[in-house]
């Protein structure tokens, strides 16, 4: 190659340099001063950290003891003296977590299992202050529970609350917590992923995922975002070892936020709910309702009278929106509503024959209806002992049951009762006596008050239904 091609060629390098240069000089560079080699998020954690605390709890846990102990054979060798040896014997378990102060009064975030059935709770904040608090308000059902500081003077630091649906896959995010009791620690990372299912934690299975690191110890502890304000609370891990693996889950603040205010109007939790159910699509499906992706939730069962039935809402309609917000599928559609306050209305949007459609829908709290008639049976018969009622969407809401299911459900058998001794267990569903539908507990004391001296019982538990004969 001569010097002249040569230089030619040298040229449209250079050029093509010059004109990318600006696009990845964008993307990265290296620090040009000495202050940009020192950015740090200390000013960040300098802000947040005084907001998180140590939760520590203790609980006194009674053994049992030993049913051999009322045994008159034992009695035989230790007389009276062998309840000395066979009184309940007191422990007392102690275990730790995080929290995130969230209003300055002293009022405290965090996991449910964290406090769950403590007798002592202790709070420990960032300046070593220790202070007693009581729980206002615990909801298993989110995995939240909110506690009241006691003794508090003067104005503690707090987070404020960021919207949640702000966040987007590669957000950094700030993990605050005591992990395995060492004191408090921040970790570092990014948003991994959104609306991510993780079974097991909560009924509510929508979490904001990170790879910051959380281990155990950091539950119920703050995830924060770069403007200093708590966008979820940290409340799982996915480990084979029991250690970060990098796979951490956090409640949404939206649904934080929910929880929080109903404890500080001192109101039980209540949610609002549909009033109607549905599938998630599949590309079969997404085809033949010629819809351009499969997301959304094709409704196909209405509840009459509910709030969707209110609304308009029908069989066969795709819910892809509500309030703006895309529903993937019925998870997220659960999730959103519950994140919303009974009284209010919210805007859906659906797909109806292939064109979209915009209803109000008004939050309303899931009826009583029918009244649950919660009763003991009694009396001489195989269902003697077994507590039913009937089933409601209120009821429902409470068990963590198909809100759309009705019937009678058996909720308790008494030990030893004629209906424990021929199976009956709690979360059974009694379908029909000797031909007779049952759909209500009026119907099923009606029965038995004619006594008959065969009994043919059809019972559903979970997915499998069985029949058992009872001669009387």
């Amino acid at each position: 190659m001569d010097l002249k091609r040569l230089a030619q060629t040298g040229l449209a390098v250079l050029l093509t340099v010059c004109v990318t240069a600006p696009v990845l000089a964008a993307e990265k560079r290296l620090p040009k001063s000495q202050r940009e080699i020192q950015l740090s998020y200390a000013p960040l954690v300098k802000q947040a950290a005084p907001a998180v605390v140590n939760i520590y709890t203790k609980r006194v846990v009674r053994s049992a003891r030993s049913p051999f102990l009322n045994d008159p054979f034992f009695r035989q060798f230790f007389g009276e003296n062998v309840f000395k040896f066979g009184a309940p014997r007191k422990r007392v378990e102690n275990s730790l977590g995080s929290g995130v102060i969230v209003r300055s009064e002293g009022i405290v975030i965090t996991n449910n299992h964290v406090i769950k059935k403590a007798d002592q709770i202790r709070v420990v904040l960032s300046d070593r202050r220790e202070l007693a608090a009581k729980v206002i308000l615990s909801d298993e059902k989110t995995d939240l529970a909110v506690l009241k500081l006691q003794d508090v003077q003067g104005s503690l630091p707090y987070l404020k609350l960021r919207d949640s649906d702000d966040l987007e896959v590669g957000d950094l995010v700030l993990a605050i917590g005591n992990p395995f009791g060492v004191g408090q620690t921040v970790t570092g990372g990014i948003v991994s992923a959104l609306a991510r299912a993780a079974g097991g934690i909560s009924d509510f299975s929508f979490f904001i995922q990170t790879d910051a690191a959380i281990n155990p110890g950091n539950s119920g502890g703050a995830l924060i975002t770069m403007d200093g304000r708590l966008v979820g609370v940290n409340t799982a891990i996915y480990s084979r070892s029991g250690g970060s693996q990098g796979i951490g889950f956090a409640i949404p603040a939206n649904m934080v936020a929910r929880i929080i205010d109903n404890a500080v109007h001192g109101a039980k939790v209540i949610r609002p709910w549909f009033g109607a159910a549905g599938q998630a699509l599949t590309p079969d499906l997404m085809s033949s309702l010629g819809l351009a992706r499969p997301t959304g939730v094709l409704i196909n069962e209405i509840y009459g009278g509910g709030p969707a039935a209110q609304a308009g809402i029908k069989s066969g309609d795709v819910v892809t929106n509500i309030n703006k917000r895309e529903v993937a599928g019925p998870r997220e559609l659960r999730f959103r509503i519950a994140t919303l306050k009974v009284g209010g209305k919210a805007k859906l949007t659906l797909i109806r024959r292939g064109k979209p459609k915009t209803v109000i829908m008004t939050l309303e709290a899931p009826p009583e209806q029918p009244l649950r008639d919660v009763t003991t049976l009694q009396g001489q018969q195989p269902l003697s002992g077994a507590t039913v009622a009937n089933m409601s969407p209120a009821l429902a809401e409470e068990l963590s049951l198909d809100p759309m299911r009705r019937g009678v459900l058996v909720v308790g058998t008494a030990h030893r009762s004629p209906a424990q001794r021929i199976g009956l267990r709690p979360g059974d569903w009694i379908l029909e006596i000797n031909g007779t539908k049952v759909e209500l507990v009026e119907t099923l004391k009606g029965i038995a008050d004619t006594a008959p001296t065969k009994w043919r019982i059809t019972v559903q538990r979970k997915d499998r239904v069985f029949t058992a004969v009872i001669e009387g």
